[in-house]
């Protein structure tokens, strides 16, 4: 099971940048945790642009292990993202990355396909 990111350390500038995202979300962002924040789904605890290691995490369950990554078209041919999953799940995470456009036109495909994801575990 992953551990709370307080008992890893992470750089300032890291936190920093986090706490800037956490006050700047894109609009899927602030979509997607519109629907995540307050245990209102599926009663997991939720938190959003977490730093962790050298990454920040744009939506994390630690209870339930699992990183929800709402990604832009620079995403589509990132290799850095692979290199990042691979990172989460050696730390016992399971991620799951949609696309913008999905997160705002198609929320309930989404939210579906996180609530099978829960499950999974």
């Amino acid at each position: 099971m992953p551990q709370e990111p307080h008992h890893r350390p992470t750089a300032k500038r890291i936190r920093n940048f986090a706490r800037r995202m956490r006050s700047e979300p894109t609009d899927a962002e602030a979509a997607m945790w519109r629907l995540l924040r307050d245990r209102r789904f599926s009663r997991s605890k939720f938190r959003r642009q977490v730093p962790f290691q050298n990454y920040i995490l744009d939506f994390v369950c630690f209870e339930r292990g699992i990183v929800i990554e709402i990604d832009g078209s620079q995403h589509a041919e990132a290799t850095s993202d692979m290199t990042r999953d691979q990172a989460l799940v050696r730390e016992g995470f399971r991620v799951a990355r949609y696309w913008n456009n999905d997160a705002l036109q198609r929320r309930t495909e989404v939210m579906e396909d996180v609530l099978a994801k829960l499950g999974e575990r």
